[in-house]
């Protein structure tokens, strides 16, 4: 039998494992969400809430595909041979991995057509509603909807094919270095603007009048879903982990480095958008529609423009990888199939399933189940429901079965790492506190309040 693929190097885990966690969310999402929800006081909310939900359950998971060194269905067959209940968390991810892919391989499709477009000279708006019937036209043409997102496809796809140290180690070397300076990049330019003190104000200035419920509901769901946890990507990803790596200070350092993108990327963005007199806005409207009319509106705006396309592209790369080794890593190990016989038949599942996501905007606009279009109805299923549900069995699994001596082995490297401070803290709040705020995030999410 040949030799397991796994990250050849310390720094090849970090920026694989960053990679994973960094996504469109980090580009527009974070910073929207910082400063409409009271600034540095929804930092902090959303700081604490990584803390005690995030982080352990990242370092569970990925010390759980370390210990197996097998993809998320096998780690649990293993671990726990005689319960195959668990085996679901491993299932569920699959699921919610192959819809995730279904419709963020179309969101990432408009993000790199926007490069074309952008050196193209074809975004040269000066307002947020001229911009906005380029992006219309875009997701309501069948042909380029679907052909952008075939081109993601087969653009990760081959990535994946090259196998995990030539593949995504080798590539999310040379991406995460590049996302960190071209955000460092723009924001100099950004911050340098007239007036883009304001843009400061509306994403740093506490604000602690504004936490409410809501807010804080709104930070600890950030923070759960940031990680790329509950899906069975860090179990994945933790399967290829050096034996002698400190999981939980790689996690750690994940984390910081994660909210340092999205910091970067708010610091980047806002300080333009206020110094040109734009409004903010959330989600697909500000990258997509107000961005570009930004951009236009300063000096070289076209070469930015194209720029900040492109790091959007990498963060979007960098997160497609990870999901997309989850059932490549299945059909591998379960099945016995080739690497490429996988990432193909994995692709094309993703392409067919993704074909009523991509078309929500045109063609299957009235294909709607309880109100929902294939796109909404795809990432509710995956975000509302499926992660939570595996985040939540993944702590309980680690907090009540796993034990606290299996924990402080794997967590410690048999005995190499000092670190049993950290482990118990670990072990506590995946037992009693993510189990109980992750509830909170799924009830939330099914609108239960």
């Amino acid at each position: 039998m040949s030799q397991r693929d796994g990250f050849t190097s310390t720094f090849g885990v970090l920026v694989a494992t960053l990679g994973s966690a960094v996504g469109l969310g980090n580009i527009w999402k974070f910073p929207y969400l910082t400063g409409t929800n009271g600034g540095a006081g929804f930092l902090l909310v959303y700081l604490l809430a990584t803390l005690l939900v995030g982080l352990p359950v990242m370092i569970a998971e990925i010390m759980l595909g370390r210990t197996a060194r097998a993809n998320a269905v096998s780690t649990f067959a293993q671990l726990a041979p005689r319960q195959p209940f668990w085996q679901s968390i491993g299932y569920m991810g699959l699921v919610a991995a192959v819809l995730i892919l279904a419709f963020y391989t179309e969101v990432a499709g408009w993000v790199f057509s926007y490069i074309v477009k952008a050196l193209a000279g074809q975004l040269q708006f000066s307002d947020p509603h001229s911009a906005a019937g380029t992006f219309q036209s875009l997701v309501s043409s069948p042909m380029q909807a679907l052909l952008w997102q075939w081109l993601v496809l087969a653009f990760t796809g081959g990535i994946i094919m090259l196998g995990v140290s030539k593949g995504i180690e080798a590539v999310t070397k040379r991406l995460m270095p590049l996302l960190f300076l071209l955000l460092v990049l723009l924001c100099i330019r950004s911050l340098t603007l007239p007036g883009a003190m304001g843009g400061l104000t509306f994403l740093l200035k506490p604000d602690f009048s504004k936490i409410t419920t809501g807010v804080v509901l709104t930070a600890m769901g950030l923070a759960f879903f940031k990680l790329s946890i509950g899906m069975g990507t860090m179990i994945t990803y933790g399967s290829y982990f050096r034996a002698e790596q400190n999981i939980p200070a790689t996690a750690l350092r994940v984390m910081l480095a994660d909210l340092s993108v999205s910091l970067l990327a708010g610091l980047a963005i806002f300080p333009a958008v206020f110094a040109f007199g734009f409004a903010p806005s959330a989600g697909p409207s500000l990258v997509f529609m107000t961005i570009p009319a930004v951009f236009h509106s300063m000096p070289g705006g076209s070469i930015f423009m194209a720029l900040f396309f492109l790091l959007t592209a990498i963060a979007a790369t960098g997160a497609i990888l990870s999901i997309l080794e989850v059932p490549v890593a299945m059909l591998t190990e379960r099945l016995g199939w080739s690497r490429r016989k996988a990432t193909i038949l994995s692709i094309v599942t993703i392409a067919v399933l993704g074909v009523p996501a991509a078309l929500s905007q045109s063609s299957t606009a009235d294909w709607k189940l309880f109100g929902l279009n294939a796109f909404d109805l795809f990432d509710f299923i995956s975000s509302n429901i499926l992660l939570p549900l595996g985040g939540i069995l993944i702590a309980v699994y680690v907090g009540w079965v796993y034990g606290l001596p299996r924990l402080q082995a794997a967590l410690g490297n048999d005995g190499q790492l000092q670190n049993s401070g950290v482990i118990r803290l670990v072990h506590v709040l995946a037992r009693y506190v993510a189990p109980l705020l992750i509830t909170v995030i799924l009830l939330k999410g099914l609108g239960v309040f």
